[in-house]
């Protein structure tokens, strides 16, 4: 294992942990995640590290990465470019992308970053009654709270409105905490609100959409997750020409190292 940082171009600082050697894998964590709080990429690292080189790194604004204000969704195109060129030395890379991140790891695909595939777990998409679209004014919320000095705010409108959960439940959860580690990093909600763009807005997807993607695609979610998140799986892979639909076991937007791991090394194997 080893640990370092990357500049990606505006000078942001951007932490990383590799594991294993080979041809690259980076693990893009959604909303709120980053290294300390997701071990489930480590888990799954390891279990890959005999064949590839594994990064996980922490999104600018988020754990031990800097960042360098006014955001725009391109500053993390690059620093995903930046994780490829300078820690998987420029090599065909798969790039796996949780929730948000996923739809960050197709922005950024589309956007000419060199990705030889994508792995994409319960990529976000609202394009029938199966989940509510997000406010139309979500990131102007977002901001204000932000701006305000709100961030328990930004968080628990990211709970609601985003994660679907009962405002009651969000409620109590402010009194936990773990709740001051999601302020923290509550400037960077906003920054997935961006990156998932109009896929939320309850529309069909454009049909310009990601058209420049034509690498292969793998469009995970988990057989017992939420309707909601399987529909916009079900809606992201049948917009993409490329790309395959699998189900696997697990539940309430996640599943377990083990059966990860080995779905992206039979998918890499086959593309």
């Amino acid at each position: 294992m080893a640990e370092g940082t990357v500049i990606s171009t505006d000078g942001t600082s951007i932490a990383y942990t590799a594991w294993g050697a080979g041809d690259p894998i980076v693990i893009i964590d959604g909303a709120t995640a980053y290294r300390a709080t997701n071990p489930l990429n480590q888990e799954t690292a390891e279990l890959l590290a005999d064949e590839f080189l594994v990064i996980s790194y922490d999104r600018r604004g988020r754990g031990e990465s800097s960042d360098t204000p006014p955001y725009v969704v391109e500053r993390e195109f690059e620093d995903l470019e930046a994780i490829i060129e300078q820690v998987g030395q420029g090599r065909p890379a798969t790039v796996l992308g949780w929730s948000s991140g996923a739809n960050l790891a197709l922005n950024a695909a589309q956007d000419g970053v060199p990705i030889a595939r994508l792995a994409l777990f319960e990529p976000n998409a609202a394009v029938n009654e199966a989940r509510p679209p997000l406010p139309g004014d979500y990131v102007e919320r977002l901001d204000a709270a932000i701006a305000d000095g709100r961030p328990g705010d930004a968080v628990a409108l990211f709970m609601t409105a985003a994660a679907m959960m009962p405002a009651e439940a969000v409620a109590e959860m402010r009194e936990l905490d773990f709740w001051a580690g999601l302020e923290a990093v509550a400037p960077t909600i906003a920054y997935d609100a961006r990156q998932v763009g109009d896929t939320l807005s309850g529309k069909p997807l454009r049909s310009e959409l990601w058209k420049r993607i034509d690498i292969p695609v793998l469009v995970m979610h988990g057989i017992d997750t939420w309707p909601a998140l399987a529909a916009g799986s079900r809606a992201i892979a049948a917009h993409l020409p490329t790309s395959t639909l699998a189900p696997v076991p697990g539940a309430e937007h996640s599943t377990t190292a083990d059966v990860l791991a080995a779905a992206l090394r039979t998918f890499i194997k086959e593309n």
